[in-house]
Protein backbone atom coordinates (compact mmCIF):
# COMPACT_ATOMS: atom_id res chain seq x y z
CA UNK A 1 0.00 0.00 0.00
CA UNK A 2 1.18 3.50 -0.77
CA UNK A 3 -0.26 6.76 0.48
CA UNK A 4 0.74 10.31 -0.41
CA UNK A 5 -0.50 13.70 0.70
CA UNK A 6 0.64 16.62 -1.43
CA UNK A 7 -0.31 20.24 -0.84
CA UNK A 8 0.86 23.14 -2.98
CA UNK A 9 -0.57 26.55 -3.81
CA UNK A 10 -2.18 24.90 -6.84
CA UNK A 11 -3.53 21.59 -5.51
CA UNK A 12 -4.33 19.74 -2.31
CA UNK A 13 -4.12 15.99 -2.94
CA UNK A 14 -4.55 12.72 -1.11
CA UNK A 15 -3.79 9.47 -2.96
CA UNK A 16 -3.88 5.95 -1.59
CA UNK A 17 -3.21 2.87 -3.71
CA UNK A 18 -3.29 -0.82 -2.87
CA UNK A 19 -1.63 -2.78 -5.67
CA UNK A 20 -3.19 -5.99 -4.34
CA UNK A 21 -6.72 -4.64 -4.52
CA UNK A 22 -9.83 -5.64 -6.41
CA UNK A 23 -10.31 -2.66 -8.71
CA UNK A 24 -12.34 -0.38 -6.48
CA UNK A 25 -11.95 3.31 -6.20
CA UNK A 26 -13.17 6.55 -4.80
CA UNK A 27 -12.05 9.33 -7.11
CA UNK A 28 -12.80 13.05 -6.79
CA UNK A 29 -10.65 15.47 -8.79
CA UNK A 30 -13.28 17.91 -10.00
CA UNK A 31 -12.70 16.83 -13.64
CA UNK A 32 -15.37 14.31 -14.57
CA UNK A 33 -13.64 12.61 -17.50
CA UNK A 34 -10.37 12.37 -15.55
CA UNK A 35 -12.25 10.74 -12.65
CA UNK A 36 -13.68 8.27 -15.17
CA UNK A 37 -10.16 7.47 -16.47
CA UNK A 38 -8.79 6.94 -12.95
CA UNK A 39 -11.74 4.67 -12.16
CA UNK A 40 -10.99 2.69 -15.34
CA UNK A 41 -7.32 2.53 -14.33
CA UNK A 42 -8.23 1.14 -10.89
CA UNK A 43 -10.64 -1.40 -12.35
CA UNK A 44 -8.29 -2.71 -15.04
CA UNK A 45 -5.11 -2.63 -12.92
CA UNK A 46 -7.00 -4.40 -10.11
CA UNK A 47 -5.82 -1.79 -7.63
CA UNK A 48 -7.87 -0.12 -4.95
CA UNK A 49 -7.46 3.61 -5.46
CA UNK A 50 -8.50 6.68 -3.53
CA UNK A 51 -7.83 10.10 -5.06
CA UNK A 52 -9.11 13.33 -3.58
CA UNK A 53 -7.94 16.55 -5.16
CA UNK A 54 -8.92 20.15 -4.77
CA UNK A 55 -7.19 22.08 -7.51
CA UNK A 56 -7.15 25.50 -9.13
CA UNK A 57 -9.65 24.48 -11.80
CA UNK A 58 -10.56 28.14 -12.29
CA UNK A 59 -7.18 28.33 -14.08
CA UNK A 60 -7.46 25.04 -15.98
CA UNK A 61 -7.01 21.32 -15.36
CA UNK A 62 -3.25 21.17 -15.86
CA UNK A 63 -2.15 21.36 -12.21
CA UNK A 64 -4.81 18.90 -11.04
CA UNK A 65 -3.96 16.32 -13.70
CA UNK A 66 -0.16 16.63 -13.45
CA UNK A 67 -0.10 16.72 -9.64
CA UNK A 68 -2.37 13.67 -9.49
CA UNK A 69 0.17 11.88 -11.70
CA UNK A 70 2.98 12.94 -9.36
CA UNK A 71 1.18 11.77 -6.21
CA UNK A 72 -0.07 8.53 -7.79
CA UNK A 73 3.44 7.77 -9.03
CA UNK A 74 4.89 8.36 -5.56
CA UNK A 75 2.21 6.15 -4.00
CA UNK A 76 2.92 3.36 -6.50
CA UNK A 77 6.67 3.60 -5.80
CA UNK A 78 5.97 3.42 -2.08
CA UNK A 79 3.68 0.40 -2.54
CA UNK A 80 6.32 -1.40 -4.63
CA UNK A 81 8.98 -1.08 -1.94
CA UNK A 82 12.25 -2.66 -3.12
CA UNK A 83 10.35 -4.26 -6.05
CA UNK A 84 11.48 -7.73 -5.03
CA UNK A 85 9.63 -10.73 -6.46
CA UNK A 86 7.75 -8.88 -9.20
CA UNK A 87 7.70 -9.81 -12.87
CA UNK A 88 9.00 -6.34 -13.80
CA UNK A 89 8.17 -6.31 -17.53
CA UNK A 90 4.73 -6.42 -19.14
CA UNK A 91 2.73 -5.17 -22.06
CA UNK A 92 -0.93 -4.90 -22.94
CA UNK A 93 -2.77 -3.91 -26.08
CA UNK A 94 -6.31 -2.66 -25.57
CA UNK A 95 -8.98 -1.88 -28.16
CA UNK A 96 -11.85 0.52 -27.68
CA UNK A 97 -13.97 0.47 -30.82
CA UNK A 98 -11.72 1.85 -33.61
CA UNK A 99 -8.90 2.79 -31.21
CA UNK A 100 -6.06 0.41 -30.36
CA UNK A 101 -3.36 1.37 -27.85
CA UNK A 102 -0.32 -0.60 -26.67
CA UNK A 103 1.38 -0.05 -23.31
CA UNK A 104 4.75 -1.56 -22.43
CA UNK A 105 6.11 -1.16 -18.89
CA UNK A 106 9.41 -1.89 -17.17
CA UNK A 107 9.26 -1.41 -13.40
CA UNK A 108 12.93 -0.53 -13.66
CA UNK A 109 13.52 2.35 -11.29
CA UNK A 110 14.65 4.29 -14.38
CA UNK A 111 11.84 6.70 -15.23
CA UNK A 112 11.08 7.35 -18.87
CA UNK A 113 7.99 7.97 -20.97
CA UNK A 114 7.80 7.36 -24.71
CA UNK A 115 4.40 8.73 -25.70
CA UNK A 116 3.52 8.04 -29.32
CA UNK A 117 -0.16 8.93 -29.24
CA UNK A 118 -1.01 11.56 -31.80
CA UNK A 119 -4.54 12.71 -31.11
CA UNK A 120 -5.76 13.82 -34.52
CA UNK A 121 -7.45 16.96 -33.22
CA UNK A 122 -7.53 19.03 -30.08
CA UNK A 123 -10.63 18.41 -28.08
CA UNK A 124 -12.06 18.93 -24.64
CA UNK A 125 -13.79 15.89 -23.21
CA UNK A 126 -16.02 17.67 -20.74
CA UNK A 127 -13.50 19.64 -18.65
CA UNK A 128 -10.62 17.36 -19.66
CA UNK A 129 -8.07 18.59 -22.21
CA UNK A 130 -6.88 15.56 -24.21
CA UNK A 131 -3.43 17.15 -24.54
CA UNK A 132 -2.90 16.82 -20.77
CA UNK A 133 -2.83 13.01 -21.10
CA UNK A 134 0.96 12.83 -21.67
CA UNK A 135 1.50 15.23 -18.74
CA UNK A 136 -0.30 12.77 -16.45
CA UNK A 137 1.60 9.72 -17.69
CA UNK A 138 4.96 11.56 -17.62
CA UNK A 139 4.43 12.67 -14.01
CA UNK A 140 3.33 9.17 -13.00
CA UNK A 141 6.22 7.39 -14.75
CA UNK A 142 8.87 9.77 -13.38
CA UNK A 143 7.61 9.53 -9.81
CA UNK A 144 6.94 5.77 -9.82
CA UNK A 145 10.29 4.96 -11.45
CA UNK A 146 8.72 3.27 -14.47
CA UNK A 147 9.79 3.04 -18.08
CA UNK A 148 6.55 3.41 -20.03
CA UNK A 149 5.91 3.22 -23.77
CA UNK A 150 2.43 4.15 -24.97
CA UNK A 151 1.70 3.74 -28.67
CA UNK A 152 -1.44 4.48 -30.63
CA UNK A 153 -1.72 1.73 -33.21
CA UNK A 154 -4.91 3.13 -34.74
CA UNK A 155 -7.86 5.32 -33.86
CA UNK A 156 -9.41 8.71 -34.46
CA UNK A 157 -11.91 9.31 -31.65
CA UNK A 158 -10.11 11.20 -28.83
CA UNK A 159 -12.34 9.73 -26.11
CA UNK A 160 -11.65 6.18 -27.28
CA UNK A 161 -7.91 6.82 -27.68
CA UNK A 162 -7.43 8.29 -24.19
CA UNK A 163 -9.55 5.63 -22.53
CA UNK A 164 -7.71 2.82 -24.34
CA UNK A 165 -4.40 4.35 -23.18
CA UNK A 166 -5.47 4.37 -19.53
CA UNK A 167 -6.76 0.81 -19.75
CA UNK A 168 -3.69 -0.53 -21.57
CA UNK A 169 -1.41 1.14 -19.02
CA UNK A 170 -3.49 -0.33 -16.19
CA UNK A 171 -3.36 -3.89 -17.51
CA UNK A 172 0.38 -3.69 -18.19
CA UNK A 173 1.06 -2.26 -14.72
CA UNK A 174 -0.96 -5.05 -13.10
CA UNK A 175 1.01 -7.71 -14.98
CA UNK A 176 4.41 -6.07 -14.35
CA UNK A 177 3.84 -5.68 -10.61
CA UNK A 178 2.45 -9.17 -10.09
CA UNK A 179 4.55 -11.22 -7.69
CA UNK A 180 6.02 -14.29 -9.38
CA UNK A 181 6.95 -17.02 -6.88
CA UNK A 182 9.85 -18.04 -9.13
CA UNK A 183 11.51 -14.62 -8.81
CA UNK A 184 13.99 -14.47 -5.95
CA UNK A 185 14.74 -10.94 -4.77
CA UNK A 186 14.88 -8.10 -7.24
CA UNK A 187 14.45 -9.04 -10.94
CA UNK A 188 17.76 -7.53 -12.08
CA UNK A 189 21.30 -8.81 -12.54
CA UNK A 190 22.40 -5.63 -10.74
CA UNK A 191 20.62 -6.75 -7.59
CA UNK A 192 18.72 -3.47 -7.29
CA UNK A 193 16.06 -1.60 -9.24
Amino acid sequence: MGEVRRATKETDLHVRVDLDGQGGGEIHTGIGFFDHMLEAFARHALVDLTVTCTGDLHVDGHHTIEDTGIALGQAIAQALGDRGGIRRYADATVPLDEALVRAVIDVSGRPYLAYQIDIPKWQMLGDYDVFLTPEFFRALALNAGLTVHLDLLRGDNPHHIVEAAFKAFARALDAATTVDPRVRGVPSTKGVL
